[in-house]
């Protein structure tokens, strides 16, 4: 009960922030920026072009999108607050930042300045192995992670995904050699080419090694089995669910954003989700439309975040500045 208790408390703080009405003014007068913090290719960079696209010529204005990989996301967060501007927005997975306050000792900026805007969809994530190590099952790959400890490289998101992996690796009592990405984009190559052994990512990144015959996916780590891979298992399914966590996705806005531009701008992100090309294209590129406004887009990321501390509190850490 405590816990719904919070999750609506934060729902209610973000549609009811008192910030100054634009009513007054139109939205949006100029180019609209979506500031991402992925390569081109990554899950979230695909659903951003086409949202720029649709909501470009649904609001009047050019939508352009801005790459901004690096940093553990940093890059990208810190971009997005310096411009200070409702017309410059944060295109990014939840999980750029909810993991953020366990795995640095400081971090530079204030999520509070960090506003939901409306939640676009569910990037699917999975857990990949080159095709030539034969191994067919999550259980296979553990099993050999056992018998060869700290033998086998890893390439893992930055964020969200890698915490849960790190949760999970301790769990399991595996030692895995992690191998930093600028970009994870890149790593796709390095598995299909066996220089990487497990890589655990949106799907999109991998799809194209898959689909070559040169990775084979083992898991996705979401509540549901992807739709174009109805044969894969979820990690809950194949038997490990510290792995489960799923990919939110969605816009964010300056802590200035007032709550009835944030909630037009919701409409319209899920009038476009409803256009059948879209839902088409995002579930090629291993995607699931899951619209929301404000509120229910605040209310997941905080059990998003509610499960970071309990997989901190699990791992013996806890928060930047406590």
């Amino acid at each position: 009960m405590k816990h719904i208790g919070l999750l609506i408390l934060a729902a209610l703080i973000a549609t009811n922030a008192v910030t100054p009405s634009p009513a007054a003014e139109p939205w949006p007068d100029r180019t609209v920026k979506f500031i991402i913090p992925f390569g081109p290719g990554a899950g979230a960079d695909i659903g951003a072009r086409l949202f720029a696209e649709r909501l470009s010529t649904r609001w009047g204005k050019p939508v352009v999108v801005e790459n901004r990989p690096g940093g553990d996301g940093f890059v990208a967060i810190t971009a997005f607050l310096g411009a200070n501007d409702d017309h410059t927005l944060l295109f990014a997975a939840a999980g750029s930042f909810t993991a953020h306050p366990y795995q640095h000792d400081k971090v530079p900026y204030d999520v509070r300045d960090i506003l939901p805007i409306a939640r676009v969809s569910n990037t699917i994530i999975a857990v990949g192995v080159p095709e030539a190590m034969k191994l067919g099952s999550l259980a296979d790959l553990v099993a050999l992670a056992r018998s060869q400890p700290g033998k086998l490289n890893a390439a893992l998101v930055p964020g969200i995904t890698e915490f849960v992996w790190d949760g999970f690796v301790n769990e399991a009592k595996l030692n895995f050699a992690k191998v930093p990405y600028r970009d994870i984009v890149q790593a796709g190559t390095d598995l299909g080419e066996g220089r990487i052994q497990v890589m655990m990512t949106g799907l999109a990144v991998i799809q194209a090694q898959v689909q070559a015959g040169r990775v084979k996916l083992l898991a996705v780590t979401n509540h549901k089995r992807a739709v174009s891979y109805p044969d894969i298992p979820t990690v809950v399914e194949a038997g490990f669910p510290a792995l489960e966590v799923d990919g939110l996705v969605g816009l964010f806005g300056p802590k200035t954003m007032a709550v009835e531009l944030r909630e037009r701008i919701a409409a319209d992100v899920a009038a476009v989700g409803t256009d059948p090309t879209v839902i088409a294209r995002l579930t090629a590129t291993a995607q699931v439309v899951n619209p929301g406004g404000p509120a229910e887009f605040a209310a997941s990321i905080e059990e998003q975040r509610a499960k970071m501390a309990r997989i901190a509190q699990r791992l013996g850490l806890k928060a930047a500045g406590q």
